[in-house]
């Protein structure tokens, strides 16, 4: 198997007409399934689409920004330099399009994962990422009425809430 014959991509080839190894795609080809190709970002956010992206934000984000996106990751625990919060004013008043593009061009000291998490999978995080504020900045009243009530129910029955 050493020292058996084979073409590598751009040797000649007698056997094609051009003499090339590697065929051309025809003219028009569209790649499918690349993960590189870019989507446009989702009109809404939908439950999959949510868990999709807390999927991914647990791989991907969660070593350095924390499973809260309060910037208190592992990584950042052992000295590397703490994010920002994901709960900061700046950041709430991003645009989502900052975020997808910091998470593929990446910034300061965070790298670049394009080459790692597919365009959509990067809106899936974007999506996560904002309903991580939205939980962090929720007050009980804005709740809808049968969330009220299980939070006043839950709090009944905890260690610290009111029996």
């Amino acid at each position: 198997m050493v020292s058996q014959p084979k073409s590598r991509t751009w040797d000649a080839n007698p056997f094609f007409p051009q003499n090339q190894t590697m065929r051309q795609p025809v003219p028009g080809t569209v790649p499918r399934n690349s993960p590189d190709r870019p989507v446009p970002q989702p009109a809404a956010a939908t439950p999959a689409l949510l868990a999709r992206g807390q999927e991914r934000y647990d791989v991907f984000c969660t070593p350095c920004h924390g499973g809260a996106g309060h910037g208190d990751g592992l990584i950042v625990q052992r000295g590397y330099p703490r994010p920002p919060a994901f709960d900061d004013a700046r950041l709430r008043a991003a645009p989502a399009r900052h975020f997808y593009d910091v998470i593929t061009n990446g910034k300061g000291t965070m790298l670049p994962y394009a080459p790692q998490v597919p365009s959509a999978d990067r809106w899936a995080i974007v999506a996560y990422i904002r309903a991580l504020q939205l939980s962090q900045g929720a007050t009980p009243a804005s709740l809808p009425a049968e969330d009220q009530a299980a939070l006043a129910a839950a709090s009944r029955t905890s260690p610290g809430g009111t029996r």
